[in-house]
């Protein structure tokens, strides 16, 4: 019953998001350019919940997005299902007490979505190479990506620490004895 909720919490959340991206973002950009919070918001399902709901969760949003804002459909699901993919692999070899641990994954996963989404794009729709324009996004969207992680990050803790209770449980004294 507790799992079903969390994840009519994480829908609403991922709605939310949405509106917050195309309403409120749109209004505070730096050089034209606006965070993905959803890379933020995948992240820290496969950093919490496990890596397998964190690649359900980053493909099912990256095709809601694919729908709504995206040129091909399948760009930002393969995009977003790896942030999912590698938010697990995250969980398994760092920290998610740091703060400038978490600060560095989104860096990271930042970067690599963004990568992700350019060659992508490059390949399926035969886009030119622009490099210092792509540079630039990066560069602003990974300095939006931190500044909303630093003001957001007890929430996602705090939120993220109770449903790794749920779904992996406190296993860690099973283990041995």
């Amino acid at each position: 019953m507790k799992k079903t909720i969390i994840n009519i919490i994480l829908v609403l959340i991922t709605f939310i998001i949405y509106f917050l991206q195309s309403n409120f973002f749109s209004w505070f950009t730096i050089a034209g350019i606006m965070p993905n919070v959803f890379i933020i918001l995948v992240l820290f399902i496969g950093l919490f919940a496990s890596r397998t709901m964190g690649t359900a969760y980053g493909a099912a949003i990256g095709l809601f997005l694919d729908f709504t804002i995206g040129s091909r459909v399948g760009i930002y699901a393969v995009s977003l299902g790896i942030i999912g993919f590698l938010a697990g692999v995250f969980d398994k070899n760092f920290s998610k007490d740091s703060r400038m641990t978490i600060m560095v994954m989104v860096l990271g996963a930042t970067a690599v979505f963004e990568i992700l989404n350019y060659v992508l794009n490059y390949i399926f729709l035969e886009i030119n190479i622009e490099i210092f324009n792509f540079i630039k996004i990066l560069i602003a969207e990974i300095i939006y990506n931190l500044i909303i992680t630093i003001i957001v990050y007890p929430l996602i803790q705090e939120f993220g620490y109770y449903i790794e209770n749920e779904y992996k449980g406190n296993k860690i004294l099973t283990r041995y004895f």
